[in-house]
């Protein structure tokens, strides 16, 4: 009869086990469906790109935005969300979105794109929309703008830029403009507070107030606009 210390040992070995079965997605399975075989895009994201690849930078964008979050330790704290699924699609307009835990890229916008390479072209556009599956957004009163402005400083902090719209630091007319101007932004007040951006993330689960960046910052959102329009002044 085996002894119990063997007994524990097997346990052991078998709980680590499936610790690494579920580690490998991290409770998230990806899938990927290329709708525009045939086409310019579709061709070059299956000789590019690939959905090997495609699975691989969706992970590795969830896992990135977990911890920008500060939220790689806390199931609690993140959206329970199982299931991923990302489309190549040929569209009229735009270059992509994001519905619930859709992601929807356009065969149009990488085959006609040669400003970068088709993997970085995906995996830039990866980044911001998994945003947009991960991030909270104050019971739907958060303004649209700091929604694709958090998107964009995950983009941004990640080593991508937009292709299709560009952004120095401090250009803008409000802080609240959105995608490059916004990001622009809250990587400055990310300076000012390392975290800020996860830490006014876990803010908005709930709610949504511009007294989330006093609270953080200790100024009031439009000083701090002003102060970051004034550093980057030319």
């Amino acid at each position: 009869m085996p002894s119990n210390k063997y007994c524990f040992l097997l346990f052991v070995i078998a709980l680590s086990a499936v610790h690494v079965i579920h580690g490998k997605v991290h409770g998230v399975r990806y899938t990927v469906t290329n709708n525009a075989s045939g086409s310019a895009g579709g061709s070059i994201f299956d000789s590019h790109v690939g959905a090997p690849y495609t699975k691989q930078a969706m992970s590795r964008a969830t896992r990135f935005i977990w911890k920008t979050f500060r939220q790689q330790n806390d199931a609690t704290q993140r959206k329970h969300v199982t299931k991923i699924d990302f489309f190549l699609d040929i569209m009229e307009d735009g270059i992509a979105y994001s519905i619930d835990n859709d992601i929807h890229l356009s065969a149009t916008y990488l085959g006609t794109t040669t400003s970068a390479p088709p993997r970085v072209l995906v995996a830039s556009e990866i980044y911001h929309e998994m945003t947009h599956v991960w991030q909270w957004n104050g019971g739907g009163a958060t303004p649209l703008g700091l929604i694709e402005g958090i998107a964009d400083f995950i983009r941004m902090k990640a080593g991508y830029e937009s292709t299709s719209s560009p952004v120095r630091l401090g250009e803008g007319d409000r802080w609240d403009q959105g995608y490059g101007v916004t990001a622009g932004f809250l990587g400055y007040c990310d300076g000012l507070k390392r975290g800020f951006v996860g830490k006014l993330n876990k803010k908005m689960r709930f709610g949504y107030s511009e007294t989330y960046f006093r609270d953080l910052l200790g100024k009031d959102v439009d000083s701090l606009w002003s102060e970051y329009k004034a550093k980057y002044k030319s």
